[in-house]
């Protein structure tokens, strides 16, 4: 009966084992698949080619261990990131979704004409596909990105904007499309902006070349 016994036990463990092998090699095969795809959709052609170039430097290995903070890394030192997603599609794909930042402004630092994007990066002109106001004067560009908000939710649009200029007060002037000068208060800008677009479109103004809203609730015209 011992006998007996000790052979059912002796038959369920070389079960184990094998039951136990054949499990842990199909998930040891499973784990250890490379990443075979990664496909980067947002940017032109161009640019995801050479993202996706950085990130297959990385030498990732496989899904299910992956680190994103490495990825993440190299998309976010891209200028032309303004948001991103990645998805892991199991077993061996990861698809990175970009969308890519809008370019305000150019400005020149030192020299050298770079494009600001809505992210606050800077970009080399070359990716400039579209005419873009420039910016004269030093401001640092959280503060160019501050006085852009204040533009897109007044009634103008960067649109209308042929040059901006910034001084060491902290105000900003706006040559329009039109060769208009818009001088403006540093206090109350939305509000100027507003009433000077009132004004603009409510008036024949062909002859008035400059527009003074620098104090409270006054528009100054000048010829």
């Amino acid at each position: 009966m011992h006998q007996q016994k000790g052979k059912i036990i002796l038959i369920y463990f070389f079960l184990f084992l094998i039951v136990g092998s054949i499990n842990n090699n199909s998930l040891n095969k499973t784990k250890l698949e490379k990443i075979k795809n990664i496909k980067i959709s947002g940017l032109d052609n161009n640019e995801n080619k050479n993202l996706l170039k950085n990130i297959l430097n990385l030498n990732l290995e496989n899904i299910f261990f992956l680190n994103g903070d490495d990825i993440s890394k190299i998309i976010r030192s891209n200028s032309l990131v303004e948001n991103y997603e990645i998805f892991k599609k199991y077993p061996n794909t990861i698809n990175i979704k970009i969308e890519k930042t809008k370019f305000l402004a150019k400005i020149n630092i030192n020299g050298i004409t770079y494009i600001i994007g809505s992210n606050g990066k800077l970009s080399d002109i070359k990716f400039l596909d579209k005419e873009l106001p420039f910016i004269f004067g030093k401001p640092k560009i959280n503060e160019f990105i501050e006085f852009t908000n204040i533009i897109e939710q007044s009634k103008f649009s960067l649109n209308e904007i042929k040059n901006l200029y910034f001084f060491p007060s902290k105000r900003w002037d706006l040559e329009l499309k039109n060769n208009i000068i818009l001088k403006l208060s540093k206090d109350h800008t939305s509000l100027s902006l507003d009433q000077a677009f009132q004004l603009l479109n409510d008036n024949n103004l062909s002859d008035t070349k400059v527009i003074d809203a620098r104090i409270k609730n006054q528009l100054i015209l000048n010829d």
